[in-house]
């Protein structure tokens, strides 16, 4: 169905009345989804949806980061509306309690920082003197700090020698202390790390190394640093979520889901040729929120994300 898309900042995005039911097989051994539970587009007419994050109402802000924006959904309405023009190609998103947005702004290798007007604060924008790979994606622990995966994905929109010569080492993971005052690796092994999402008692870190096919559980300290790196998966991951059951959603081939000792226990397919991200939404957390290509879907949970 081809429908004329608002793109002004403010404007909400025409959407289908009739909703696209996606009739699918899905996997589900443990029962985690609602029963009679349907994959549903929401809305399509992007380039590229990633970096989905959920506001403490629910709403889930997610970019288009080929066009530069960044959109939310409202779960109340079901209505898209774009929230910011200019987004600095942000990726990965998390949102602080205080309503702040925080973005993987790669367009300069940046993380920053938006608050409700959409004005921007550069949180990191070097290490060490050099310029990151390109932030991906970023997990806030309950303690504090922030971790964040440093990908090297080549850009169309970088000029002259980035993306030709990387700056760091490698491709790594870091951690942001919450007064902002550190910043330091706490994964240098990693071939391609890129999801990443902590336990709901923060006392562990999963990072996905896409680039090695795998997926990773870390022990956190209390400074931050990590330890006991574990082997949790022979999958990675773009984006990945966790529900408050401790099961973990990987992406990429649709979604497929494992439990806490990394058994596979259900896989669910979007017609879609990649699943870039994936969270809770909706005020009850019961609503799996999938961004995949050029559109974006949702699905109802008995389980529930983690506030």
């Amino acid at each position: 169905m081809n429908l004329t898309k608002k793109m002004l900042l403010g404007s909400v995005l025409a959407y289908s009345l009739s909703i696209i039911h996606v009739q699918a097989q899905i996997e589900d051994k443990r029962g985690i989804l609602e029963k009679g539970a349907e994959l549903v587009k929401v809305q399509d007419g992007f380039s590229f949806t990633e970096g989905p994050a959920v506001n403490r109402f629910g709403d889930v802000f997610f970019t288009d980061q080929p066009n530069n924006k960044i959109y939310k959904w409202n779960a109340i309405s079901n209505e898209v509306s774009l929230f910011k023009d200019e987004a600095g190609r942000s990726n990965g998103m998390y949102f602080m309690l205080d309503g702040n947005l925080l973005t993987c702004a790669d367009e300069d290798n940046q993380l920053w920082s938006i608050d409700s007007d959409g004005d921007v604060q550069i949180l990191i924008s070097a290490f060490k003197g050099k310029k990151l790979n390109g932030p991906n994606d970023l997990w806030v622990r309950p303690k504090g700090g922030l971790f964040f995966t440093d990908p090297l994905y080549v850009r169309p929109y970088w000029e002259g020698i980035r993306g030709k010569e990387m700056e760091q080492d490698g491709e790594h993971v870091y951690f942001l202390s919450e007064d902002r005052a550190e910043l330091f690796r706490v994964a240098e092994d990693l071939v391609k790390p890129n999801g990443i999402v902590g336990s709901p008692d923060g006392k562990y870190l999963y990072v996905a190394d896409i680039g090695d096919k795998k997926t990773y559980k870390y022990e956190i300290r209390e400074d931050g640093y990590l330890t006991n790196k574990e082997l949790f998966c022979e999958m990675g991951s773009d984006g990945m979520t966790i529900d408050s059951r401790g099961n973990l959603y990987l992406t990429g081939d649709g979604v497929t889901v494992f439990d806490r000792k990394g058994e596979k226990i259900a896989h669910i397919p979007v017609p879609a040729k990649w699943t870039a991200n994936v969270v809770f939404g909706s005020l009850d957390r019961k609503t799996l929120f999938i961004t995949a290509m050029d559109a974006v879907y949702t699905l109802r949970m008995k389980t529930q994300g983690v506030w």
